[in-house]
């Protein structure tokens, strides 16, 4: 199998979408425009002419798939020096996350023409769920909605990439590792990065405390954005803290699976890989008013007072976002 080709970071990887020339229009037209002939016997009558358009939408979908599949075989295809494969992004990862995105949580965006239209912008959201899925569904919201179709890139943790399988998916769909130098590579190359401060301490946290935000860390994606001068967005999510309920933490099982925590919550692991599955509440992604840096000077992000005041400005935003969010919701499945 040939390698796929990797391309520069600041290339521009967006592809036109081919259309098919011509139309009803243009036949109708051509028709038209020849010379009137004898009706032929009703014997001799030719077959009709096949629909506009090429056929069927299953065969055009069909032949969309194979070509794909040609590609990936004989690795015609692209991916950026960090792995991200925008193709199999938008054609298959995103087709998988899509129905939990729409059917199971179904997912209310409100802001997302928030985040810019061009140029890099750093999306900083509450984490939450005892499993990341937060972070999924907030890809999924800006790769469906955002009125330019721009694609978010997320920091993830080290954990993510020690996984087998997951590593891999985790690089095809644009993930990168949580290091200030690699988020400020994407952020310069005009990138939208996303970044939950939290961690651990925030999907980890027990049930008592949802919606009641952790520390934010000392900083360092505030300090990320000012040497990109970047707009840091926020983002407050609501509808994840309640997925899966974690009652307790077998501390010493996840010392032993070298692990951050081992959740316990009403059905798992008593219900074994049933007790695995979320529970289906109502979200919402709201993403907030964005947050200029660029009129910092160069040496303000050494400034640890102005990181402390700006990183608790953006902390301040999402919290009040989220309680506000609360009052407003009528339930948590509905």
């Amino acid at each position: 199998m040939a390698d796929a080709k990797v391309i520069p970071f600041d290339d521009d990887r967006s592809r036109a979408r081919r259309r098919p020339t011509g139309g009803r229009g243009e036949g109708a037209a051509a028709v038209r425009a020849l010379p009137a002939q004898p009706a032929p016997a009703p014997a001799e009558a030719p077959a009709p002419p096949p629909p506009a358009g090429g056929g069927s939408g299953w065969e055009r979908r069909l032949a969309g798939g194979l070509a794909f599949l040609r590609r990936r075989v004989t690795g015609d295809y692209e991916v950026d020096e960090f792995g991200y494969d925008e193709e199999l992004t938008d054609q298959v990862l995103m087709s998988l996350l899509r129905p939990v995105y729409e059917k199971y949580f179904r997912v209310e965006v409100k802001g997302v023409e928030n985040i810019p239209k061009e140029g890099g912008a750093l999306v900083v959201a509450n984490h939450s769920g005892t499993l990341p899925l937060d972070g999924l569904m907030m890809q999924v919201a800006v790769h469906d909605h955002h009125p330019a179709g721009r694609h978010l890139r997320l920091l993830a943790a080290d954990l993510v990439f020690m996984l087998p399988v997951v590593n891999e998916l985790a690089r095809k769909a644009g993930h990168t590792l949580a290091c200030a130098e690699d988020a400020e590579r994407l952020l310069r190359a005009g990138e939208v990065v996303g970044v939950m401060p939290e961690g651990f301490k925030g999907i980890g946290k027990p049930f008592a405390e949802r919606y009641k935000l952790q520390r934010f860390g000392r900083g360092g994606f505030v300090s990320t954005a000012l040497r990109a001068g970047v707009p840091i967005v926020p983002c407050s999510i609501v509808g994840a803290e309640e997925i899966y309920p974690m009652l307790g933490n077998a501390k010493t099982l996840a010392r032993v699976l070298g692990l951050p925590y081992f959740p316990l919550t009403p059905t798992f692991p008593w219900l074994g890989p049933l007790g695995a599955l979320p529970l289906p509440t109502k979200w919402t992604i709201q993403f907030g008013e964005p947050i200029p840096t660029d009129g910092y000077p160069l040496e303000a992000a050494d400034d640890p007072m102005l990181m402390f005041n700006l990183t608790d400005q953006v902390r301040e935003q999402i919290q009040h976002t989220l309680y506000k969010l609360l009052v407003q919701r009528r339930s948590v499945f509905f």
